[in-house]
Parts: C-alpha cells; structure tokens; sequence
C-alpha cells in the first residue's frame, strides 16, 4: 500500500518516548483507572453495538496525526479549527463516551489519567467487549498533547481513494510496514462507510461512466440499489457485508471475493506480498494475534512520556499553559 522508505533511525526517532509506556501505569495513582474505563465503556457498547467502530477509528485518527496525544478529543479555539473540523474527522463519533469516562476517574484521580491512555483503553474495550475479555494489550503511560490543527491531517489521515503506493508511504512515516498496513485495515470488519467514499468505484471509476473491473459484478450491483447516482451523503453500507458489528477475520474473506467497499481495501490485492499477508490473515487467530501486535506499535507512534506533554482536566479543552 505504500513505497517502504522509513530508515531505522528515523523510526526510532518517532517513537523513541515508546518504552516509557507500559503496561498498569497506573496501578499505585489511580489503580481503579482501567477498571473504570472498561465499565464504562462496555455500558455504552452494550446498546450500541457500532461503538468499537467508532473509538477504533478514533484512536487512528489520533495516533496517524501528531501521534497519540489525544489531540483529535480536542475543540477548537476561537477561529482556529481543530483535527476534529478536518473533513477526514467530520464523521467521527464517540466523542461523549470519552468524556463521560473522562470525568468519572477526575472524580477518583484527579490530573492522573491521560485522555491519550483513556482513548486507547477505550477503544481497546469497546471492540472486547462481545469477547468478555480484553482482545489486545495496551500499554499505558502517555500524556496528552495541547495543539490540534485542522491543517495537521492533510496527508497524514489515510484516505479511501488511495493506492496501494501512497497507503504503504503514509503507514512507513509512522514507523509502520507493509504487515500492519494490511493488518490494521482489518479494522474495516467494523463500520460502515458513506457511499460518496466509494461511489466512483460504481459509476465513473476512470472517468468515462464506468466501474471498477475489479469490483465483483454481483456486489456491485447490490451496491448500486444500496447506493443509486448521485450519491447521497448520509446513506451508508456495511464494509464488511453481514458483519459489520463482528470483530473476525471475516474481512479478508469478502477481500479475496473483490467484495472490498472501498478502493483503499481493493489495492491490498494489488501487491504480491499484501496478497500473502491477507490470505494468512483469513485465520480467526492469526489475525487476532498479528492485530494486537499491530495495535501496539499504533499506539506508540510519536507518545508524548514523561514530562513531555500534559494531563488534561478535560478532554476536549485546551489547558492554559500560563
């Protein structure tokens, strides 16, 4: 998905705060922190199945610009828009569960907990929760940034246009490979998309008023009743068809079926190498195993440790630093 240019040095660079993360953080300052946070959010996940769609991409959103400092929870300032005005960021959603968790640990442990560590634990616990256990580790640690600039997304936030080239650029400048490019677009076994992000792919692919030949002619089909020309901008579609609220391998599935929605998805069969990955990945265990890992070095890029950064009183507001 992306030309792999990324030199060892400059990984270790972004992430070089990263082993100051690790696991129970917080297990003498705020010790009841990861409890409180799981109880929350599997409440909310418990009537709203499509919550771990939403945190997950939010915790992407956050980590793939200026790493995971929780700058996306941030509003905006005045006349400065936030990453959350950013047109890749218009569609999130969740935002009301962080801060509802946000503020009962302010109650237990006040200026303790990062909104970056609730993020990750959040979105961690929301996909766990149909498991009753927790899918992958996370490590704790990191403190929240205090900037969040609309133009800081442009180019960094992976779009569902991309090729395989741009897509493998954008994951190698976060110090991510070709592996967790294909394993972290397993996210998309969750969610849905709106059909403006792939309707191109069914009615004007090269500009001629044609499809996409690489998308399977039956999907398509259904995907035009779904999605009729012009597109409109609120109707969505499962991206992964019949299991779009079930955390499985399922995705790579429908992939090597060329039933993936977007074209982003459509490209990892377009590399002989991300075809042998997402094949692998067609295993229920594999793709849990390589998924965790994969979510951990996500959660590493670019942290803010240490004295570095800040602990928020409230997620969403920019701390007066005077």
């Amino acid at each position: 998905m992306f030309l792999l240019y990324a030199l060892v040095l400059g990984v270790a660079l972004r992430t070089s705060n990263a082993g100051d993360l690790r696991k129970n953080f917080y297990k003498k300052s705020c010790p009841q922190a990861e409890q409180l946070v799981r109880d929350i959010t599997w409440s909310k996940a418990r009537t709203n199945p499509a919550l771990g769609a939403k945190l997950l991409r939010m915790h992407f959103h956050d980590c793939f610009v200026k790493g995971c400092d929780a700058s996306i929870l941030l509003d905006p300032v005045g006349t400065n828009q936030s990453e959350k005005n950013a047109v890749p960021n218009l569609t999130l959603d969740g935002y009301d569960v962080i801060d509802e968790i946000k503020t009962q640990i302010e109650q237990k442990c006040a200026g303790v907990v990062s909104c970056a560590d609730i993020l990750s634990l959040a979105a961690r616990d929301a996909v766990s929760f149909p498991f009753k256990k927790a899918m992958w580790d996370v490590l704790t640690g990191r403190r929240d940034g205090n900037v969040s600039l609309a133009s800081n997304v442009n180019g960094n936030i992976p779009s569902p246009f991309s090729n395989f080239g741009t897509l493998a650029q954008i994951f190698s400048k976060k110090g991510l490979n070709v592996n967790d490019l294909i394993v972290l677009s397993g996210a998309h076994t969750l969610g849905v998309a709106r059909c403006g992000t792939f309707s191109r792919r069914l009615y004007n692919f090269t500009g001629k008023g044609d499809s996409d030949p690489s998308l399977n002619a039956t999907y398509a089909a259904s995907l035009r009743t779904q999605c009729p020309n012009p597109a409109n901008l609120s109707t969505t579609v499962e991206l992964d068809p019949q299991s779009s609220t079930s955390f499985d391998s399922h995705y790579y599935d429908i992939l090597v079926q060329n039933q993936g929605l977007l074209q982003s998805d459509a490209v990892l069969l377009a590399n002989k190498a991300a075809v042998k990955i997402v094949q692998g990945l067609r295993s229920a265990n594999a793709f849990f195993s390589e998924f965790g890992k994969s979510m951990k070095k996500m959660g590493n890029i670019e942290v803010l440790t240490g004295t570095a950064g800040m602990i928020r009183k409230q997620c969403r507001v920019q701390m007066d630093q005077n």
